[in-house]
């Protein structure tokens, strides 16, 4: 009789251990529920309660999809995939947040050339701990294993997420008044975008993840692997308790290209550059790198956040409010800029602060 024929795990599938990484992660994905989850994990759809929605007037529902980009391949090449997660609920729940909508759950999709249940089951604890921050429901997703198509030690995630906000409350442009004050709110580091310009400023220059420049506390590598910050429940308050015009996640594109996104076509962003002083990491990128323009270069402003990760748009007789509020939830807020009458751009202006 012939043994060792063809088989899923001679062709690189382990199916038992996709099911090992389910057991790791049960308690974890449990811990992120909220009460209108229906059933626990394993099931072929994640199931939430729907009745909620009723006590809405005219509910809206807002959904998100998003990865982390090549931030993934930082993480894999330093074995940290605690925080990983962290970075995806961010990317997706502070999307929702812009338009005003309460993320309600999200699903995951994880890829890896092999499984490994640990490595499985870290990833997918960060993203429950990333739910539990923006207050969001991780309800399922899925595990996958791609032999051939990536190495054994790569893997890449994306996830997405369902909001919902009343119709009369929907953020965005149309709200946006020529007066209005714009709020920025710091970022934690680089977040989630531009690392594959960080990876090639890597590579050109010779610097290495365990290296520990003056300007940083610590090594290149942790601060690189910082977990973006999560600006849901704080944005959720602030449009509870005041009159928000719009919200501007500030992901790839920087800040400008993303202010414009929430302008209204007679009106302009003006940020005033000289109100804060960027983290050193991104001193510490532009000069190794040699960006043009340095700090404020196109090179620069177009790719990473520069220490903004969300902008707030309130009328000026709300700005004093908002701050408090913020400083409350612990997210450093300042007085960034104004809206202005224009043609639906937003600019940068003046040198940042020393």
């Amino acid at each position: 009789m012939t043994t060792g024929g063809p088989s899923y795990a001679a062709a690189g599938v382990d199916i038992a251990a996709a099911d090992r990484a389910v057991d790791l992660m049960r308690a974890a994905v449990a811990a992120a529920a909220r009460p209108e989850v229906v059933g626990g994990i394993g099931g072929f759809a994640g199931l939430f309660d729907a009745s909620k929605l009723a006590a809405y007037r005219r509910p809206l529902l807002a959904t998100s999809t998003d990865g982390v980009g090549t931030k993934v391949m930082i993480a894999q090449r330093l074995g940290q995939y605690d925080t990983i997660g962290i970075d995806l609920v961010a990317m997706v729940a502070d999307d929702l947040v812009v338009c005003g909508a309460e993320p309600l759950f999200m699903t995951d999709y994880l890829v890896f050339g092999k499984v490994i249940p640990q490595r499985v089951a870290t990833i997918v604890s960060g993203i429950a701990a990333g739910c539990l921050q923006a207050g969001c429901a991780l309800v399922g997703g899925e595990t996958a294993e791609h032999p051939g198509h990536l190495g054994a030690a790569d893997f890449d995630i994306a996830g997405a997420a369902t909001g919902v906000v009343e119709a009369d409350e929907l953020l965005g442009p149309d709200r946006v008044r020529a007066g209005d004050a714009v709020i920025a709110m710091a970022s934690s580091g680089l977040h989630a975008n531009g690392f594959s310009l960080v990876r090639d400023i890597l590579a050109r220059t010779g610097m290495d993840l365990a290296d520990e420049p003056p300007e940083l506390s610590g090594t290149l590598g942790a601060e690189l692997c910082t977990p973006s910050r999560i600006y849901t429940p704080a944005c959720l308050a602030l449009s509870r308790a005041s009159r928000v015009h719009a919200f501007a996640h500030i992901t790839g594109g920087g800040i400008a290209a993303n202010m414009t996104r929430v302008l209204p076509a007679g009106c302009d962003a003006v940020i005033d550059r000289r109100t804060w002083c960027p983290p050193p990491v991104f001193r510490l990128l532009a000069r190794h790198g040699g960006m043009p323009g340095g700090m404020a270069g196109e090179a620069m402003e177009r790719v990473f956040n520069l220490g903004v990760g969300m902008t707030a748009v309130v009328p000026p007789d709300e700005t004093a409010a908002a701050l408090d509020l913020l400083g409350r939830h612990g997210v450093q807020a300042w007085l960034a800029g104004e809206i202005v009458p224009g043609s639906g751009a937003a600019r940068l202006t003046g040198s940042y602060a020393a």
